[in-house]
């Protein structure tokens, strides 16, 4: 009797409001998560594999301290394993970040797990195993993750092997693509980024300005939006020539704050740096 009690009409009615306000509020909040608080910048401050100055390169710590630092995009890399994960890391061999030897496409998920990528770290700032416990590459899928739970920073990625395709099938099964970029110096990869997704930016990489007006020529035909050249050949007139293209210019990889605040002085868009809370603080102070 009592069981029977419980739906009665008034409480079905009740029953029907809440459910209908659950739902509009889990809209609303998918809707919320969906938007960019920040309008899509190409430039500003890019966290090199995450705030790699302070923790860990390309671990979940350095990407969570660089969200914190609310610089404007995080770099990550990435390779494919022999189970076609896609792991977070720079080095096709794991030997400098673990100490121990293979390569990142031979070896299985679960096998890349057990390894230690604060072994370098570690050794290079003279820290214990207690003050620097044992860090773990992240999938690709993790990093994302991360980056869609906030509304402001973006994570710019850049395959080192063959995974551009396979990284993209990711972004679009996720719905992550206005959170995402790609850069590289490989053209081949950083073309068919555009031929599978257009909308998402492409931060073509240079080994210096040599052949700036055949770098804009290419980019331009290949709809990349930015070129972003190595720090030891910048100078003015490279900038002027991507400027007056209608390209964000971008240097890489710049660390030492006379050398930023010169960049920034000159009208460079887009900063990757090791330490981007520095980087952050002169952007601001010259803006």
């Amino acid at each position: 009797m009592v069981f029977l009690m419980r739906f009665t009409p008034a409480f079905f009615l009740r029953s029907v409001v809440c459910l209908g306000c659950y739902l509009v509020l889990a809209v609303l909040g998918t809707v919320l998560a969906s938007e960019i608080d920040r309008p899509l910048t190409l430039s500003g401050v890019t966290a090199h594999r995450g705030d790699s100055g302070a923790y860990v390169e390309n671990t979940m710590p350095a990407f969570r301290s660089a969200l914190a630092t609310d610089a404007d995009w995080l770099e990550c890399d990435i390779f494919l394993t022999a189970d076609n994960q896609i792991m977070v890391t720079h080095d096709l061999s794991t030997t400098r970040l673990t100490g121990e030897a293979g390569n990142i496409n031979e070896l299985t998920y679960q096998q890349i797990l057990r390894l230690d990528t604060a072994v370098d770290f570690r050794k290079r700032n003279n820290q214990t195993l207690e003050q620097l416990p044992p860090h773990r590459m992240p999938l690709l899928r993790d990093v994302i993750e991360l980056v869609m739970q906030q509304n402001r920073v973006r994570l710019s990625i850049q395959p080192k092997d063959g995974s551009t395709a396979a990284a993209i099938a990711l972004i679009r099964e996720m719905g992550a693509e206005a959170w995402i970029g790609f850069n590289d110096g490989n053209l081949q990869k950083m073309s068919l980024v555009k031929e599978l997704a257009p909308e998402i930016p492409v931060f073509w990489d240079r080994p210096n300005t040599d052949s700036v007006p055949d770098d804009i020529s290419i980019a331009l035909e290949q709809g990349f939006e930015s070129l972003v050249y190595n720090q030891g050949s910048i100078t003015q007139q490279a900038i002027d020539q991507t400027h007056a293209a209608d390209l964000e210019f971008g240097v890489w990889t710049v660390n030492d704050p006379d050398l930023m605040e010169q960049f920034i002085a000159m009208g460079v868009d887009r900063l990757y740096t090791d330490f981007p809370a520095k980087a952050l603080r002169l952007f601001q102070a010259n803006n």
